[in-house]
């Protein structure tokens, strides 16, 4: 039946299922989703090839990526109408490259089996894009599990890649399965148990998890202040928000508390590294909070700036002081504040034309052209580890995870490999409205905790916060765009997981092959001549 519609229509068919699924409860159509774009490529794969029915197979692929892409991340814009045409249309665009690379290496093989290579250069696409300054991996198809999350426990093993890895081979056996015309039991078996056996695994694995080796918890306060990220956080006085901060957590802040955590670049005063006695907002934080509660750990996000001395070599994203000679570096900082000490984590995973100019060394001169989200933008600065910050008597580790950084899954497990038991995360997801776009992000982080098997406290600015745990379940989950406080004793743990101890090797040997089949294909190319 399929075979029999046209094209256009099966490209648009593609497009919408792929787009569907990611919206409950509906997740479960990204197994047929990519049958009607499989079909397309056969089709033309099997009639006599020319020049014009590639081409026609190019615009038939971008238009089912394109939809996908609008439908999903069209709340962009609310941020940027620039910055969503360029996201939307450009990562359509990759993903049909590689769509076509796929189809020219499968028709110069010209064998049945070819069509199981979409499976590494796509797993090899996915890896790839999280690598580079244009990187965009909110639609990384495992990401689609976020919302049933209890399909996919196996994460622990696997990463994000292995939900990939298990959309293609489905859909994949499914269109064999669509091609046969003498229909067996077998045949429908396999296609079935490659869906259901995974999803069983997964709730074995729910029901019989447990934490062996619970310790003491430590109390965790959570605030939510809820200031608008477009007309009021940054156009206001840091001591104003510090004076709501102080009347939001009266009568709920004592000497049980053990971490308050602060949303992403909650102290809007440009803090100088190296300076931090000279700022008023870390001076008032000693004052009136740690001076009562010097036991106290505060976590919190913050805009810090380093200068560079006359001798030091400057990065490719160091700024000129407009009315000095010195270049400084700005930074999106997680930061760690007690009696005793204060700790910095660069938020490292930058959002592409907001947070960095990509390939800053060649395109410094167009820096200013970055979209202005307030606060620090531009091309910010980063750092190669992963920090952690400990606590005085090192039996907590945490994970200062700062916003798109969490939906990178071996770039959150670096955390752990360096010693992190809890993870952090801050956030400011008012830029899109109320829209899909912050419960999207909500739900990527509970893939984050079943990779890791850590407890994860999530503090976003306007919401949603809320607490998660090993296992992916959200706890306490507060309004968005509500002033709110929620507060859990939180357990940290000593597990490492299979993906945490090896990183994400199905990516790792997928990128591998998919070079591989590149370079094989482009000899075929040239015996072919």
């Amino acid at each position: 039946m399929l075979q029999r519609l046209p094209n256009y229509l099966l490209a648009i068919i593609s497009g919408l299922l792929l787009s569907i699924s990611w919206f409950q409860p509906f997740t479960f159509l990204i197994f047929f989703a990519w049958i009607p774009l499989l079909v397309i490529e056969d089709k033309i794969s099997s009639s006599p090839t020319s020049g014009r029915k590639r081409v026609s197979l190019t615009g038939l692929s971008y238009l089912s990526f394109f939809i996908w892409n609008i439908c999903v991340t069209w709340w962009i814009y609310y941020a940027s109408l620039e910055g969503a045409c360029m996201a939307i249309i450009c990562n359509a665009l990759l993903m049909c490259v590689v769509f076509m690379i796929w189809h020219n290496l499968k028709r110069r093989l010209n064998k049945s089996w070819a069509v199981w290579l979409l499976i590494p250069l796509w797993l090899g696409f996915e890896y790839g894009h999280t690598l580079w300054d244009l990187t965009w991996t909110w639609l990384t198809l495992g990401n689609v599990f976020a919302n049933t999350h209890n399909w996919v426990q196996w994460y622990e093993f696997t990463g994000t890649s292995g939900g990939s890895l298990w959309i293609l081979a489905v859909n994949i056996l499914l269109f064999k399965l669509l091609k046969t015309t003498d229909y067996t039991l077998k045949q429908f078996a396999k296609p079935v148990g490659v869906i259901i056996i995974p999803v069983l695994l997964s709730y074995t694995i729910f029901f019989s998890f447990s934490l062996s080796d619970k310790k003491e918890s430590y109390k965790t306060l959570v605030i939510q202040p809820n200031v608008d990220p477009y007309n009021d956080k940054f156009y206001t006085e840091p001591e104003v928000q510090l004076q709501k901060l102080m009347q939001q957590i009266k009568g709920t802040l004592d000497s049980t508390v053990d971490f308050l955590v602060l949303p992403e670049t909650f102290l809007t005063e440009n803090i100088f590294e190296g300076k931090e006695s000279e700022s008023l907002s870390l001076r008032f934080l000693k004052d009136t909070i740690l001076g009562k509660y010097p036991h106290l750990t505060i976590i919190s996000g913050a805009n810090t700036l380093h200068v560079f001395k006359p001798t030091e070599r400057h990065s490719s994203t160091a700024r000129k002081f407009s009315d000095a000679n010195d270049y400084f570096e700005s930074y999106n900082t997680g930061m760690q504040l007690t009696n005793e000490s204060i700790a910095f984590y660069h938020k490292s995973k930058l959002v592409p034309g907001v947070e960095k100019m990509p390939f800053p060394a060649l395109f410094k001169p167009f820096e200013g052209l970055a979209i202005d989200l307030g606060g620090t933008m531009g091309s910010l600065g980063t750092q190669n580890d992963r920090t952690v910050f400990f606590s005085h008597n090192k039996a907590v580790g945490i994970a200062p995870v700062i916003c798109y950084e969490s939906v990178y899954p071996d770039f959150v497990a670096q955390y752990v490999r360096n010693g992190a038991n809890l993870i952090f995360i801050i956030t400011n997801d008012g830029w899109w409205q109320n829209t899909p776009g912050h419960k999207q992000h909500l739900a990527y982080a509970k893939l984050r905790a079943i990779e890791t098997r850590k407890e994860i406290a999530r503090c976003a600015n306007t919401g949603i916060s809320c607490f998660i745990t090993p296992l992916g379940e959200i706890e306490q989950a507060t309004p968005y765009w509500k002033e709110a406080l929620i507060s859990k004793n939180m357990t940290p743990n000593t597990i490492t997981t299979f993906f945490v101890r090896f990183g994400d090797l199905i990516s790792y040997s997928a990128s591998l092959t998919a070079l591989l089949l590149f370079v094989w294909s482009q000899i075929l190319r040239f015996k072919k001549s």
